[in-house]
């Protein structure tokens, strides 16, 4: 089996057990000049393995935020048979959650786990690597960045900033935000204070209300003490937890903002061209796994959260009027076209991710968008 043949098989399993382990661990330490020991397991690092520190934008033990990341260091010690060994940092503890990106273009650390529309200040063709209003589900995302040629403009436009970028996770269908007061009309967000990162931000600002960016672990204190009037986060799983509905009971779905958010790895150029082949391709199997995990799981575990907060805390999902929803759909044309204007890769960016989109749209809304219209009219809750 060459080398390429067995880092595939240790990536999709068709090693087990302690024998990929090990055998990880031999083509591993080959590749980096590491001494590895036969008698490796994957349940903890070896001695002279490869070490790398991750910085997230999460709190520490965020669901599905910080666990993907976790998640991601765990996987790939298993499938290096512990010379590949990765340590999470949460928001905070080495850098700032939004500091993680230049902690990671300087070298500072060696990769980050976030998201990538918080550095649209670098290129305001970011957010369309995370989400952008009105834009693509997890499904089409992994359609346009496999598939649609989404990948490589990403790793282009990362690359002048010495990064790697890799797709780590997918919120999916995001919730549209906790509101302190009743929504009934395009005229009650003017002058509203919401906590709404990325391009879905400007749309706010665009409605008439005022955008503020912070990190997820400083909103309940911030709508508790006034300084914000709404916020979203993600959609029940984390927000449950964090108790939103304590200061803010209008609760929006769906998300109009990040119909499926990407969450990123970002590696630090320099730190991944010094890895061997196998740890690059480790890194990268660990992350894709990750991704597709997590679209299970934040379906499953949102459909949890969101009965509980029916039940416990008297929850009830709303929708947007009709005004809101129209007024954004028109703004987010705009500034999908504006951000593709920003500068000729930025254009290609957005050309390829439109023309995905309008590759994808139509059979998205036939299966999934009519299937589900048709299943909500014809079965009741319950029904076998």
């Amino acid at each position: 089996m060459d080398r390429r043949t067995l880092v595939t098989a240790v990536a999709i399993g068709t090693l087990s057990g302690a024998g990929a382990g090990i055998a990880a661990a031999r083509v591993a330490g080959a590749g980096t000049g590491t001494a590895a020991r036969d008698t490796t397991t994957a349940q903890g690092a070896v001695a002279g393995a490869v070490r790398l520190n991750m910085v997230t934008s999460w709190p520490k033990g965020m669901p599905g935020l910080g666990m993907s990341a976790e998640r991601i260091a765990q996987r790939a010690l298993a499938l290096s048979g512990g010379t590949l060994d990765i340590k999470v940092y949460a928001a905070g503890e080495l850098v700032g959650a939004f500091e993680v990106f230049d902690a990671v273009a300087t070298g500072s650390a060696d990769l980050y786990h976030s998201a990538d529309y918080y550095w649209q200040g670098k290129n305001p063709a970011y957010p369309f690597f995370t989400a952008v209003p009105f834009g693509m589900t997890a499904m089409e995302q992994m359609g346009w960045l496999d598939h649609g040629g989404g990948q490589a403009l990403w790793e282009e436009l990362s690359a002048g900033f010495g990064i790697v970028p890799m797709a780590a996770a997918n919120t999916c269908h995001q919730a549209g935000g906790w509101f302190k007061r009743e929504i009934k009309s395009l005229a009650d967000l003017k002058g509203l204070k919401m906590r709404i990162p990325g391009i879905g931000g400007e749309m706010i600002r665009r409605l008439g209300g005022a955008a503020v960016a912070m990190p997820g672990g400083e909103i309940y204190q911030a709508l508790q003490s006034g300084v914000i009037d709404a916020a979203e986060f993600v959609g029940p799983w984390n927000d449950i937890g964090l108790g939103f509905y304590r200061e803010a009971p209008y609760y929006y779905a769906p998300g109009l903002h990040e119909p499926g958010a990407i969450l990123a790895v970002g590696v630090n150029k320099g730190k991944f061209d010094k890895l061997s082949r196998t740890h690059q391709e480790i890194l990268r199997a660990a992350c894709r796994e990750s991704y597709a995990i997590s679209v299970g799981e934040f379906t499953y575990q949102n459909g949890i959260a969101m009965e509980a907060m029916k039940a416990q805390h008297n929850v009830t999902l709303r929708r947007l009027p009709d005004d809101v929803v129209k007024e954004a759909a028109k703004i987010a044309q705009i500034m999908w076209a504006e951000a593709g204007a920003a500068d000729p890769l930025a254009g290609r960016i957005y050309q390829s991710w439109l023309k995905a989109y309008r590759a994808m749209r139509p059979w998205s809304e036939e299966a999934e968008g009519i299937y589900l219209a048709e299943r909500t009219r014809s079965l009741t809750l319950g029904a076998p």
